[in-house]
């Protein structure tokens, strides 16, 4: 449908399709939304799925917060600190990563991927679900690049297998990158601020899967176990000089590098028949 002057009209439409357009949240996250009672259309709360609305005429609230189709997806960087859980609640009331970013400006925000608890640093968050589902897909094979305090002097041989593919208990990983820094690395600082300690080395290495721990893991498997561990890039997203626990929007070369992980990803759904 357009109007009389070419321009495409906006239509009524699904509420959990309206709120995922408008950034809101992915469209299973702004269910959620709905079913918990904090979305609003026109001062009544509405619970029901299958609602719509009419987004010339209706005001959409959630948490009391109006929202417009025109505001887009958001997605930040976050220089996670340690002893933060990667969810957005904890019934344990352990402190975790919502505590650290907007969620009530933009309450559908969920992490892509997690780190654990004692693990620092870079940690993507977003509204869009589409992005999300991209890049924790295995074929987006985004690199995450981690630094490691690991215990034992590391001799660049000892890192081969890695470079190869080690066996872990769950297969065979894919073959990552890895190097013994310099102390003088600016990078060292992550993970010894004070400098590295006598008897301990610190490694950066490169993977291209998300397993459990896997980071840990390896480094175990080749006898150097992890005393500290931070990731400072994830795909073309650096950490740079980003404050331990504060977060930033991405740049602009970073939002169009996503957004191409984002489209090829669509593209490979339509190249499967699936939706685009």
């Amino acid at each position: 449908m357009t109007t009389s002057e070419g321009a495409p009209a906006v239509v009524p439409m699904r509420l959990q399709k309206f709120l995922a357009r408008a950034g809101v949240a992915s469209r299973r996250g702004s269910e959620d939304l709905m079913t918990a009672g904090r979305v609003t259309v026109n001062g009544a709360t509405v619970t029901e799925l299958g609602s719509k609305v009419d987004p010339a005429v209706d005001e959409v609230r959630v948490d009391g917060r109006h929202v417009f189709l025109g505001d887009g997806p958001f997605t930040i960087v976050l220089n996670k600190p340690a002893g933060y859980l990667t969810t957005m609640r904890d019934p344990r009331g352990r402190p975790c990563v919502a505590e650290l970013v907007p969620v009530a400006e933009h309450p559908g925000l969920f992490p892509v991927g997690r780190l654990d608890g004692d693990t620092t640093g870079l940690l993507l968050f977003t509204t869009d679900g589409d992005l999300g589902q991209a890049l924790a897909h295995p074929s987006a094979e985004k690199s995450k690049d981690y630094v490691a305090l690991v215990e034992g002097v590391v001799r660049p041989h000892e890192l081969e297998p890695l470079h190869d593919g080690i066996e872990l208990d769950d297969g065979l990983c894919a073959p990552a990158r890895g190097h013994v820094l310099s102390p003088r690395s600016s990078r060292v600082a992550a993970v010894a601020p004070h400098g590295v300690p006598e008897g301990m080395s610190v490694v950066a290495l490169t993977i291209h899967e998300g397993r459990k721990h896997q980071v840990k893991r390896m480094l175990q498997a080749i006898g150097h176990p992890v005393v500290r561990l931070h990731r400072d890039g994830f795909g073309p997203v650096r950490l740079g000089g980003l404050a331990e626990g504060a977060w930033r929007p991405l740049t602009d070369g970073e939002a169009r590098e996503l957004d191409g992980v984002k489209a090829e990803a669509a593209a490979r759904r339509r190249g499967r028949g699936g939706r685009p």
